[in-house]
């Protein structure tokens, strides 16, 4: 246990030392920022570095200092616990590692529920601008140039909006560019808006005023119940965060009834040593599996 301790004392002064100079501190994290950046680029899914990119131009991207102090807390905390398993420190090293090892699958999570809200906000305002603009114009070609024009979206989603315009253009109609839409963003507020201006463009209503005004309301409440759910999910997850941390630690508690003596004998048997690495690789999977729930599907229908 001493030599633990001391080599989570050394790591922790290390990065004090690093962080207090700033020169230094610097160079260290670019450094590291550099050469993860040169393997993320490598290995990464050309998808997923358009979402990080778009992360990182929200400015909601980690800095490498950041990163620093996630990779400490993961392995001191990692080390720590397996240690009170164990009491081994070359497992509890290996344990460290793997911890670490987990941190660009966490990042991946983060970069995803951060576009994906974006993007939910995006078509929140491509839907509740389109529907203003055409109680205007009664064009949909029309209330789409007027979305455009006035910059009130962003890449991607703006984008597409211009591959829209460009596409009932160049067809004569809007069913190819509502098809596009469609299939790029599958939401039920799209779809049901859509098909309301298809409906109205072919058949010629007059009248739309009533149903535009309904569509807007299903618009704000989908919104709410999806910002509901966005307040619900961060409580459940730092509860669910606590829980599982606590879940690590009940090893202290067995520890506590049955004496370190008893526990230290128990540990020569492997079907115990075993045993624990079971219940350390559960949990593990518990709290992934629960931070993959909190972090997909935010904006979803």
């Amino acid at each position: 246990m001493t030599i633990l301790i001391f080599l989570i004392v050394l790591a922790i002064a290390v990065f004090i030392i690093l962080y207090r100079n700033n020169s230094n501190s610097n160079n260290v994290y670019k450094f590291i920022n550099k050469k993860v950046g040169a393997l993320y680029d490598r290995y990464a899914p050309y998808s997923f570095k358009v979402v990080r990119e778009k992360v990182k131009e929200l400015g909601q991207e980690y800095t490498p200092r950041q990163y620093a102090i996630q990779v400490i807390v993961f392995a001191v905390g990692a080390a720590v616990v397996t240690y009170l398993y164990f009491y081994n420190i070359i497992v509890s090293i290996i344990y460290a590692i793997a911890a670490v090892a987990v941190i660009p699958y966490l990042t991946y999570l983060r970069c995803k529920r951060l576009y994906s809200e974006f993007i939910f906000e995006q078509i929140q305002v491509y839907t509740t601008n389109t529907i203003m603009e055409f109680a205007t114009t009664q064009s949909f070609v029309k209330a789409l140039e007027g979305v455009y024009s006035s910059n009130v979206l962003e890449d991607p989603v703006k984008s597409d909006v211009k591959m829209m315009i460009d596409l009932a253009y160049e067809n004569g109609t809007i069913e190819q560019s509502i098809e596009y839409m469609n299939s790029k963003y599958d939401y039920f507020i799209v779809r049901n808006m859509h098909q309301l201006f298809l409906q109205i463009t072919n058949e010629g209503a007059k009248d739309s005023g009533e149903s535009l005004e309904n569509m807007s309301q299903d618009i704000d409440m989908l919104v709410e119940s999806v910002y509901r759910d966005r307040i619900d999910r961060a409580t459940f997850h730092k509860k669910f965060l606590q829980f599982g941390i606590l879940l690590y630690l009940m090893v202290m508690l067995v520890q506590f009834m049955l004496g370190i003596e008893t526990y230290n004998q128990m540990l020569e048997d492997w079907w115990v040593v075993l045993l624990l690495h079971g219940i350390i690789w559960l949990n593990t999977y518990f709290i992934l599996s629960g931070e993959k729930y909190y972090n997909e599907d935010v904006g979803a229908e």
